[in-house]
């Protein structure tokens, strides 16, 4: 028997096949299956409260939703092709189940509220996964800067050497970072903790609904305010969209700087070989796909986006077929920020630190801030020590020596406020221990940043701490 489309009192004939396949988006949305049966139970009981069900009506509803539900846990639940999408599955399935019980759950709501309802009830759930691994990421940085803190390193600006650095301070920058994602994929979540539901295809429900009580029953903190608003909104999926792809970025840029230390021309890090690949061509290639794929998948998050903005920026208000392809992306971006996060955390955890090789790429030229901030203590403006400090380094380069080996003479020449104890500036021990301003890489200031950052570690851990 060929299944009725819902609006088929309205329209004669078929469908164009090729637009009938155009139109269904149960391949996108049927992951929102589990979601939509426990929408569908509320829905049932609110039905029943308004007088749609009588008690045995009600029994077998909620039976045919049991068994739907244990049908969807064991990846069993019969969809047809005849399904437009995933609302219109549930529909089907339940007046198979329980007969025309089933047929008149969709008593006062649309699709409309429908999706916007199950969307936020699936993201809750997602956005709960890549939070806990992002927070577990925290924890790993945490306790990877905590034996870092006195491990020198070259600090780059432009890729250009800069300034020393210790790894631990390196590392807690990524921590920083983080954190605001998860502040930021939060934020995104509680914006979107309203209800639609009940707020029917635009006008609102004409049933005697309480919508209070209807999404205290699904972990909702409250209703939405307008109903016209409401089937429309989309604003969860722009913020939760940012706050993914700015995550990927900033995990992007830390893997760029680690596929670049992974190189034998840097050699500062080694990936465990369960997080690397081979080359099919060359026999001697280990690759860091690992970091180079989070790179990649930062791009098609950001393309995600600006493709909601754009899908929202011309639509009449209300609900248009167009937010139909809200899904696709966003799915796609949940599934792989939760796989960029836990593959980057599984790299922090495991790569393995080359000292001696951050030491042996500490140039002279990292200290020419310490030699112009060693004048500025002997009384001379800044500006006038860093002109001494870049005729001294022009010296040195047109001498073929670094800074170090210039003689003392030359130093002399730069500024008459250098003397032999500027020589010992050539220190990383040094340079990391005059920085101990709060939150500096100085090794008294890194172990002030840990314990700052256990603190946070322990708010974002009680959902009821304050981040700040």
């Amino acid at each position: 028997m060929t299944r009725k489309k819902a609006w088929e009192g309205r329209l004669s004939g078929g469908l164009d096949p090729l637009f009938e396949s155009f139109n269904c988006s149960l391949a996108v949305d049927r992951r929102l299956l589990a979601v939509e049966l426990e929408q569908d139970l509320a829905w049932a009981n609110a039905l029943a409260r308004a007088g749609v069900y009588g008690p045995e009506e009600l029994a077998k509803v909620r039976d045919g939703l049991a068994a739907m539900l244990v049908e969807e846990r064991e990846g069993t639940f019969p969809f047809a092709e005849t399904d437009e999408d995933v609302h219109m599955a549930v529909e089907r399935r339940l007046t198979e189940l329980c007969g025309p019980p089933g047929e008149k759950l969709q008593t006062g709501r649309s699709r409309n509220d429908q999706v916007g309802t199950s969307l936020r009830m699936y993201l809750r759930a997602e956005l709960a996964r890549v939070d806990a691994s992002l927070l577990a990421t925290l924890s790993t940085l945490v306790t990877r800067a905590e034996s870092e803190i006195a491990t020198p390193m070259p600090g780059l600006t432009h890729l250009q050497p800069a300034q020393v650095l210790s790894l631990g301070h390196y590392l807690l920058s990524c921590f920083w970072a983080l954190s605001r994602d998860v502040e930021r994929v939060r934020a995104a979540g509680r914006r979107a903790d309203r209800m639609p539901l009940g707020s029917g295809a635009l006008a609102g429900t004409t049933l005697n609904v309480d919508r209070k009580v209807l999404a205290a029953e699904l972990g909702f903190a409250r209703p939405s305010e307008n109903s016209l608003d409401a089937v429309g909104d989309r604003d969860l999926v722009a913020e939760v969209s940012f706050a993914l792809a700015q995550t990927l970025a900033h995990l992007s840029r830390y893997a760029e700087d680690w596929v670049l230390w992974c190189s034998p021309a840097l050699g500062f890090m080694r990936l465990p070989d369960r997080l690397a690949t081979g080359s099919s061509l060359m026999p001697q290639k280990k690759n860091p796909d690992s970091l180079e794929l989070i790179r990649g998948k930062a791009a098609t998050a950001i393309g995600q986006v600006c493709a909601i903005l754009s899908l929202q920026k011309g639509l009449p208000i209300s609900y248009n077929k167009d937010l139909q392809e809200d899904k696709a992306g966003l799915f796609s971006l949940l599934d792989s920020a939760w796989q960029c996060v836990e593959v980057f955390r599984r790299v922090a955890e495991a790569f393995e630190p080359d000292r001696a090789r951050m030491r042996a790429a500490l140039t002279d030229d990292l200290y020419a801030t310490d030699l112009a901030d060693y004048l500025v203590k002997k009384g001379l403006p800044f500006r006038s020590a860093h002109e001494a400090v870049g005729r001294l380094v022009r010296a040195a380069a047109a001498a073929g020596l670094s800074l170090s080996k210039l003689p003392l003479a030359a130093y002399l020449e730069a500024s008459a406020h250098f003397d032999a104890r500027a020589l010992e500036l050539y220190d990383p021990e040094v340079s990391l221990a005059r920085r101990n301003v709060a939150g500096g890489t100085g090794a008294a200031s890194v172990a002030a940043q840990l314990e700052a950052a256990r603190s946070l570690l322990t708010c974002l851990h009680d959902p009821n701490g304050s981040t700040r």
